[in-house]
């Protein structure tokens, strides 16, 4: 499979300083990339609409970029992760405040947009909640970002042993057989690929907290 790539994720602190550049196109969709899901998901589960949350994804994002020129990292302070969830914790009480008065929590054949959670957040709930969601999101989002990322860095027929064989289910007798491997070449591309979705998550954890 080759070697792993030293540096799959930019490190939190150069991709700030990046950010300070509003000219940097590519890094401001690097950070879009890894952020919009999260902030929709939490937005999402906070009880809004759809069209309610992809407007929080667009309002967090204007902010970050308005904040980015005088924003200074400092973990003695509070990390980027709570930061972000401020950011987005704002604009979700904005939506909220704008909806006129009597409308309805959800749009027509909207329902869905809290996702598969029992855990919904209302304006007038605890701090405690939507940091619930925000945590539960960031889990998710962590492993997104890291599977998306090493799918882009493999070679695609070691990602597909990998998915037919963890994601699908697949017996290891089958990838082998489906794919022309050996049942070792099977267990090693499991482990290689499992190996650097792994390392992704901590490296994001580490540089995202």
């Amino acid at each position: 499979m080759g070697e792993l790539p030293d540096e799959l994720i930019p490190t939190r602190a150069s991709l700030i300083q990046r950010l300070k550049n509003w000219q940097d196109q590519a890094s401001w969709q690097e950070f879009f990339e890894t952020y919009w899901r999260l902030i929709y998901g939490v937005a999402a589960k906070s009880g809004l609409t759809q069209s309610e949350a992809q407007e929080v994804v667009q309002e967090t994002m204007i902010s970050v970029a308005k904040h980015m020129p005088d924003f200074r990292y400092d973990p003695a302070i509070g990390s980027f992760k709570t930061w972000l969830l401020n950011m987005t914790r704002w604009r979700i009480a904005d939506q909220f405040r704008n909806r006129p008065p009597g409308a309805a929590p959800l749009e027509e054949n909207d329902s869905t947009s809290q996702g598969d959670s029992d855990h919904v957040w209302e304006p007038n709930d605890t701090t405690s909640d939507l940091e619930k969601i925000w945590d539960d999101e960031w889990e998710k989002n962590l492993l997104e970002v890291a599977i998306g990322k090493a799918r882009r860095n493999l070679d695609p027929r070691q990602y597909q042993i990998f998915d037919f064989y963890v994601n699908k289910g697949w017996k290891a007798e089958q990838v082998a057989k489906t794919l022309g491997l050996s049942l070792n070449q099977v267990y090693l591309a499991k482990t290689r690929v499992t190996e650097l979705i792994t390392q992704e998550v901590e490296r994001l954890k580490k540089e995202m907290f």
